[in-house]
């Protein structure tokens, strides 16, 4: 018998075995999926915000979306936990959360940095989660049209006033916008203990503020129409990185200069330095896998794959695509894998550049970790 043909049927049939055994045990993994039933259940998300802000919104849209595509289309509850930029509710759920399929979490950037900068109030574990989906987001910062400002290029005659900003605390996502303020040398007074970025919107609305940020979601539903009475004006977006690690606009908000074009609109170059580095690195880390929906700890993989297959079945439906750009904005909803894969990049952070934060916080704010 020749020994290529012989070689060449060998290795075919190796072939297919393999082919076979890939091909049953994907079928095995998706009828233990179709297996599970959440029929005539609850599903408690917890959001650890207040109403009203970009994490809410998020949530209270994929909500219906996720209660359809899960098996037994469960009631999805949305429950806020706001407190501690975030950590109160991600410490509940740590704690208490069912491993049955019952219980979620949904996470913004606020929660990522804490847990990355080593904050004392944090009591939970991100590789503990089993993760079922990460939304990339941007964000847009805006100011009170009581300033006389109209675009990024008049920036500089805020100097002349005293600016406040609502913050939720300077270890949470909002590290990124005071950290661009400082680097633009430009003074913004933090008030801190705002329980979520919609709670900062609300005091800009009030007047006890009169500079801002929200994430795309909430920007797009809750200060748009601020916008469109003249009360609030764009600035500037911080842009969206690349798949060469380059911020570019922010493709949401295509009109909007992204941070670094201001800086160097006003500066005449580009940003650099330590801090525009650590900037970069959190400014990846809060928005490229801004807001996460997670499974505890020990949830059996039968249900993790349930939701990951509905949250699959959610973003690839011709509703959602046809809804989500006004809700959402124009960004990629990540999936297995590559869900997978945007937090691991999130939450990998250098020390050198934690330490740079750390220190930063200190001086600029007495924030001590």
């Amino acid at each position: 018998m020749n020994n290529n043909k012989f070689f060449s049927a060998r290795k075919f049939l190796t072939l297919l075995s393999s082919s076979v055994i890939l091909s049953g045990a994907l079928l095995t993994s998706n009828q233990a999926s179709a297996d599970v039933s959440f029929d005539g259940k609850r599903v408690e998300w917890i959001v650890p915000f207040k109403e009203g802000g970009g994490s809410d919104t998020w949530a209270r849209f994929y909500g219906p979306h996720l209660s359809n595509a899960l098996p037994g289309s469960p009631t999805v509850v949305i429950k806020n936990i706001p407190g501690g930029g975030s950590t109160k509710g991600a410490n509940q759920f740590q704690r208490r959360a069912k491993k049955n399929g019952l219980n979620v979490l949904g996470t913004s950037g606020s929660t990522q940095f804490p847990y990355l900068l080593g904050d004392k109030r944090v009591k939970y574990e991100y590789k503990d989660w089993n993760v079922v989906l990460a939304s990339p987001t941007g964000g847009v910062f805006y100011v009170s049209s009581d300033l006389g400002i109209q675009s990024a290029k008049d920036l500089m005659k805020l100097k002349d006033h005293k600016l406040k900003y609502g913050s939720q605390g300077a270890t949470s996502l909002d590290l990124v916008p005071l950290l661009a303020m400082d680097l633009l040398d430009i003074d913004v007074q933090a008030i801190f203990g705002m329980k979520g970025r919609g709670a900062g919107r609300l005091a800009f609305e009030r007047g006890e503020v009169n500079v801002d940020y929200q994430t795309s979601s909430a920007y797009l539903k809750k200060v748009m129409p601020l916008v469109k009475e003249g009360r609030a004006i764009p600035i500037m977006s911080w842009g969206m990185l690349d798949k060469n690690g380059v911020i570019q606009r922010d493709p949401t908000f295509p009109d909007l200069p992204h941070f670094i074009e201001v800086y160097e609109m006003l500066y005449g170059k580009k940003p650099e330095g330590p801090g525009f580095k650590v900037w970069k690195s959190f400014f990846a880390a809060g928005f490229a896998a801004q807001k996460g929906i997670f499974l505890p700890k020990g949830t059996d993989p039968e249900i993790i794959e349930a939701w990951r297959n509905a949250a699959e079945t959610v973003t690839q439906s011709a509703e959602f695509k046809a809804q989500a750009p006004t809700v959402l904005g124009e960004y990629p909803q990540l999936v297995h894998g590559d869900a997978q894969a945007a937090f691991k990049a999130a939450l990998d952070i250098s020390e050198e550049d934690k330490a740079w934060v750390v220190n930063w916080l200190f001086e600029k704010y007495k924030v001590k970790l």
